[in-house]
């Protein structure tokens, strides 16, 4: 209980508030750490994540497809894009 507590507490600080969380999931595998106008994404083997107050969902998007390719799912605060936000974000992806 006690680890899940710090964990949940370190997350809480290090968001700023009023800073929306986005995941995004490359169809590629994308680098560790992806630095795009405005966010720094961290990047496993099944997603990428950041946290920003600083654009726009669809900016935020192909921003990130630009680096890492098309993505197979990007969510924002937990809403997943549909298939035309998806399909418009993905027409920056690098190929």
């Amino acid at each position: 209980m006690r680890f899940s507590f710090v964990a949940l507490s370190a997350f809480v600080l290090a968001t700023p508030a009023g800073a929306a969380n986005y995941m995004a999931k490359p169809i590629q595998p994308a680098a560790a750490k992806i630095i795009t106008r405005d966010a720094v994404w961290g990047c496993g083997p099944d997603a990428c994540q950041a946290s920003t107050q600083q654009s726009r969902p669809a900016v935020l998007c192909q921003g990130l497809a630009k680096r890492a390719g098309p993505l197979q799912s990007f969510l924002v605060n937990g809403r997943a894009f549909s298939s035309a936000e998806l399909d418009r974000c993905n027409l920056s992806a690098r190929r």
